[in-house]
C-alpha cells in the first residue's frame, strides 16, 4: 500500500509539473497575406525573434527580412512585434492575433531574389489596393488589377473576367474601372503568375504611396502625428489647419 501511495504521489507530481509547463505556453494565432490562420504554440519566455523563425520556417521563407509580425497593443494601436524582446513583456493576454506582413519595401522590387518573396509582396500590394491604402489614379488602379487577374485567372476571358470582377472587389469603385482592367487584361495574354506578379511590383513601386504605412504618435508638444518609415527616410504626417503637412528626414541627414 504504502509503494502504491508513493506511486500515485509521484504521479501526480507528474501531473502538477505538466500542468504548469502547460500554462507557461502560449497559443498565438497568426493571419497571412492570403487570409489563411495557422496557431502557434510557443513559451512566454522566447524572445520575439524566436516566434517570427518559427512563423517563417512554417512559410519557408528565407528573405525574411522584408517582413514583420503585427499585433493590436493594449494602448489600442498596432505594433510591430519586437525580435529582441520576450514575448511576455510584449503582449498581455492570449487572446490576441498577429498579422504577417511587409514590414519594409525595396525601393526596386527586382532585388527580391525568391519567387516565394515575390509572391507575398504581390499579395500585400493586392491587399493594401483593396482596403484603400495604396491609393493610386484610376489608371494605376485599373492596371495593378489586371495584373492580379492575369495571376489568379489566366489569359483574358469575357465571361470569366465579368463574374469575377462582379463577385470580388480589388479596389474602391471598382465598378466604375471594369472596362479599363479589361482592356489592360487583354494585353497581357500569355503572361505566367509569377510574371504577373513581377509587373504587379513594377507598377506598384513607382506610387506615391507604395511602401508607406502610417503609424500613430505624438510630437514632442503632445501633436497628434503619423510616422512612415520607409527605404530611404522617415515620414512624418501632420494636420495643420485642415491642411496635411508632410515632413521627410532623410536617413543620411538624419546621420
Amino acid at each position: 500500500m504504502g509503494d502504491r501511495d508513493q506511486r500515485t504521489r509521484r504521479l501526480g507530481s507528474l501531473t502538477t509539473k505538466s500542468r504548469v509547463s502547460k500554462e507557461t505556453k502560449l497559443r498565438l494565432r497568426v493571419i497571412f497575406l492570403d487570409d489563411s490562420e495557422r496557431t502557434f504554440e510557443v513559451e512566454q519566455k522566447v524572445l520575439g525573434g524566436d516566434f517570427f523563425n518559427k512563423v517563417c520556417g512554417h512559410l519557408k521563407l528565407l528573405e525574411k527580412e522584408y517582413f514583420g509580425l503585427e499585433f493590436r497593443h493594449h494602448s489600442g494601436n498596432y505594433v510591430w512585434l519586437e525580435l529582441l524582446k520576450p514575448l511576455a513583456k510584449q503582449i498581455k493576454c492570449n487572446d490576441l492575433f498577429f498579422r504577417f506582413i511587409v514590414k519594409f519595401f525595396p525601393p526596386d522590387p527586382g532585388q527580391l531574389k525568391r519567387g516565394l518573396t515575390r509572391y507575398l509582396f504581390a499579395l500585400q500590394i493586392k491587399q493594401d489596393l483593396s482596403n484603400g491604402s495604396l491609393t493610386c489614379n484610376d489608371n494605376s488602379a485599373a492596371l495593378l488589377v489586371s495584373h492580379i487577374l492575369q495571376s489568379e485567372l489566366g489569359d483574358y476571358d469575357e465571361e470569366l473576367d465579368c463574374h469575377h470582377l462582379e463577385m470580388k472587389q480589388y479596389v474602391p469603385n471598382q465598378e466604375y474601372l471594369d472596362h479599363k482592367i479589361i482592356k489592360f487584361h487583354k494585353k497581357h495574354r500569355g503572361v505566367s503568375p509569377a510574371d504577373s506578379d513581377i509587373h504587379l511590383l513594377e507598377v506598384a513601386r513607382k506610387l506615391d504611396m507604395y511602401g508607406i504605412r502610417p503609424h500613430p504618435a505624438h510630437d514632442g508638444e503632445g501633436m497628434r502625428i503619423n510616422l512612415a518609415v520607409t527605404h530611404s527616410g522617415v515620414l512624418v504626417f501632420q494636420v495643420l489647419q485642415n491642411n496635411l503637412l508632410v515632413i521627410y528626414f532623410h536617413f543620411q541627414l538624419a546621420l
